[in-house]
């Protein structure tokens, strides 16, 4: 099987197990999803999602942020961990975005990496998820099982977003990224993968290995 081949059956599989190839950040537009992707850095979507709900409405848009005693916005996301490094960079990207972009998030991976505390997953999944451009969303789940598929050989997140930009269908790439991050969590998770259970395994070395 060339790798085109394990692709294309890698993506089937997954769009069968996962027909529905959703974010999990519960969010309701540009701006939310920004900085709730902000917040989940080291911390479960889970738990942003318990968080963003009192924070989007004490601080509705960019405007709101940026005017904020910072005080406020810690006090607030403190649940998520690294919370006033989280809290500068919410307050400064909503600053930039005001003074620069109209308080709008901007669409292009130059401008968006403008943004304190935006790196090229955070951009990719607002590329992907807003403006609908074929994206690679390298986050943990999307780094360990691309290295286990063996459509990779590397943990350096651009190297990942890089090789499998170069092997995916453009118009699957998003979707494909969300349902690696939900087999990862139901399946292929990081200390005991389920290989038994794996719609993958028939492709995969580290369940040949395990089996």
């Amino acid at each position: 099987m060339t790798k085109k081949q394990r692709v294309d059956f890698i993506c089937g599989a997954l769009e069968k197990e996962y027909p529905l190839a959703d974010c999990s950040l519960t969010v309701y537009n540009p701006l939310q999803l920004l900085l709730a992707t902000r917040l989940s850095a080291q911390c479960t979507d889970k738990r942003v999602n318990m968080v963003t709900p009192v924070l989007f409405e004490r601080f509705p848009d960019a405007a709101a942020f940026a005017a904020a005693d910072i005080a406020d916005i810690e006090e607030i996301i403190k649940p998520c961990g690294l919370y006033k490094t989280k809290a500068k960079d919410l307050k400064a990207a909503c600053t930039t975005l005001q003074e620069k972009f109209g308080g709008q998030v901007p669409g292009t991976m130059e401008e968006l990496l403008s943004l304190s505390g935006v790196g090229r997953k955070t951009a990719n999944l607002v590329l992907g998820e807003v403006f609908g451009k074929p994206a690679i969303i390298a986050d943990t789940h999307c780094i360990r099982l691309s290295n286990r598929l063996s459509l990779c050989d590397t943990t350096d997140p651009y190297k990942v977003e890089m090789a499998l930009k170069a092997i995916l269908p453009p118009e699957k790439s998003t979707a494909f990224c969300h349902r690696l991050v939900h087999h990862g969590r139901a399946v292929c998770t990081a200390r005991k993968p389920n290989c038994d259970a794996c719609c993958l395994k028939s492709v995969c070395k580290n369940a040949k290995e395990t089996l």
